[in-house]
């Protein structure tokens, strides 16, 4: 996966924001997190780990930064091979975005949450309709399980 290409696609298409997530996986179920009821953005819906590429981060760090904040996470962040999906959206600042995500096997560290979530829970793809996940988190749950079926990982 060539990230730099990722980032030169995006400026391209004149997207002001960049944002990175992951689909963290444990055994075929999917690490989905409920947003603080006090956010501006968004407030009380579930959704992937995620959050704004800050400037001189590359992809790679951004993803390593947000996932130690969101959810406790340490040690290395190695995405899986040949899975990124993406989707453009306007930000909570009225600013054109484009999410960047990854697939990422859960590491068996306790998830320690931010003040930015509530709570959190492990879903199968599945179970989507039990959710309130955006359309597009939805989606990329759904793209990430198809190229897991289909590369047998």
């Amino acid at each position: 996966m060539d990230l730099q290409s990722l980032v030169d696609d995006a400026e391209r298409d004149r997207i002001a924001k960049l944002v990175v997530g992951a689909v963290v996986h444990d055994r075929g179920r999917v690490l989905i997190l409920r947003r603080s009821l006090s956010d501006d953005f968004l407030p009380g819906i579930e959704e992937l780990p995620s959050g704004g590429v800050e400037a001189g981060e590359s992809l790679m760090e951004a993803l390593a930064r947000e996932l130690a904040e969101e959810v406790g996470w340490s040690g290395p962040v190695e995405p899986d091979a040949g899975f990124t999906a993406s989707f453009d959206y306007v930000s909570g600042s009225g600013r054109p975005a484009r999410q960047y995500t990854f697939g990422l096997a859960w590491n068996g560290s306790p998830v320690v949450l931010s003040g930015e979530h509530t709570g959190h829970r492990w879903i199968a793809p599945g179970e989507l309709g039990a959710t309130d996940l955006s359309p597009e988190s939805r989606q990329t749950i759904r793209e990430w399980a198809a190229h897991t079926a289909a590369s047998g990982v």
